[in-house]
């Protein structure tokens, strides 16, 4: 089984540093930069310019299942030598860094987009006006920039890479894959500094994830990272490990475990201590979080590791129906109306129908009406350290 997993763990340095020859943002030591890529997305796109690119009709979808990204252009061969590879069906090359867009790095794809929108969300693959909006030379952003950054369909976005550019924001739809925030075509990434070719997003849908990123160890550089895009379960998970949002946790060698009784009430009052704080987008702690970052940062004071983003805090522990909810098990929610299936939010359940989180862009952290019902609600995880140690551990 496979459901899509969290951002690359490496991440493409910032722009305006490749220019200066620096590295950051690098999460694995075997590696010197990749990049981060987002979820799934309807779209909502303007028309291109006259004489926009012509685009290349839809011709089927394709999972994206594992990424390359190096901090300088691939090689010559070496995406020819990823299509050879067993269990690859098809394989794309690509721009992949962080640009700074609106005073914010942010994960850019620069995309061919006629070759590229098979790779999309079926919505945002479908959208032929997204699509010759970027050919056109504007960027498509996520749902959650969107809303974060106030951005509109033919509004701009100030992109400062090797130089400062205004650029025409053509539509709102995330790509497909978690992390990535933007996208441009392959013109504006160069133009915006990013090397040529540096990314190859593969589509492996019946291999075997961690047979394949071997294999593709073998062909590519030593300073490119390879990382699957897909949570890939093996078989025998257990229904008690099937989490809130459909997503099997995996196999784990232990029996399923909660939080201790003084584990739970550390985790709860470091949360309830940052009320009032901001909410702010990407977030962490300790003065400003978003809703996943909350939920991490409060775990962290209990002695508990947990993965970043919500999609992956839902497949830390079993599942809960709504008649045993006990506080500090976490609440999920169904909230980007671009991608109704998400993950895209997460609260803690406090008890007596209360819950505390970090709700959006304008507000703080604050207590509530827990919410238990309804279409956004996906459904509650009871964390298990062990479990959500693993899972952090593969991100």
């Amino acid at each position: 089984m496979r459901d899509r997993a969290r951002p690359l763990a490496a991440l493409a340095v910032g722009i305006g540093l490749i220019g200066a020859g620096a590295t950051a943002g690098v999460a694995s030591a075997a590696t010197a930069s990749a990049a981060t890529v987002s979820a799934e997305t309807v779209s909502a796109a303007i028309g291109p310019a006259a004489g926009a690119p012509a685009v290349a009709p839809l011709h089927g979808l394709l999972q994206a299942d594992m990424m390359v990204v190096a901090s300088t252009s691939l090689p010559s061969g070496t995406l020819a030598r990823i299509r050879k590879l067993a269990g690859v069906t098809a394989a794309q090359s690509l721009e992949a860094a962080k640009v700074k867009l609106n005073g914010k790095y942010t994960a850019v794809l620069g995309v061919d987009p006629s070759t590229f929108r098979g790779y999309a969300a079926k919505k945002t693959a479908a959208s032929t006006k997204l699509w010759q909006s970027v050919a056109a030379g504007a960027v498509s952003v996520s749902y959650t920039m969107s809303q974060d950054d106030k951005l509109k369909v033919g509004g701009t976005v100030r992109a400062n890479g090797v130089k400062q550019e205004d650029l025409r924001v053509g539509g709102v739809g995330t790509v497909g894959i978690e992390g990535v925030d933007a996208v441009v075509s392959q013109q504006v990434a160069r133009s915006l500094g990013v090397p040529s070719g540096n990314a190859v997003v593969i589509s492996a849908p019946q291999a075997d994830l961690a047979k394949l990123a071997a294999a593709v160890k073998q062909v590519i550089p030593q300073r490119a990272a390879v990382e699957p895009l897909m949570s890939q379960v093996t078989a025998g998970v257990t229904q008690s490990q099937a989490s809130a949002a459909g997503v099997a946790a995996g196999a784990v060698d232990h029996t399923s475990l909660t939080l201790s009784a003084a584990e739970d009430l550390a985790f709860l009052r470091a949360g309830l201590s940052r009320q009032g704080l901001p909410y702010v987008w990407g977030a962490a702690g300790p003065k400003s979080f978003d809703c996943s970052g909350l939920v991490q940062w409060s775990m962290a004071q209990a002695g508990i590791q947990m993965p970043r983003v919500a999609a992956d805090q839902a497949r830390t522990g079993p599942a809960v129906p709504v008649s045993q909810l006990q506080p500090g098990d976490l609440l999920f929610y169904h909230t980007d109306p671009t991608d109704p299936g998400y993950i895209s939010h997460v609260a803690i359940y406090l008890g007596n129908g209360q819950m505390l989180q970090a709700p959006e862009t304008g507000e703080n952290v604050e207590v509530v009406p827990a919410i238990t019902s309804g279409s956004e609600y996906a459904g509650a995880v009871r964390v298990d350290p062990a479990l959500a140690a693993q899972v952090a551990g593969t991100i």
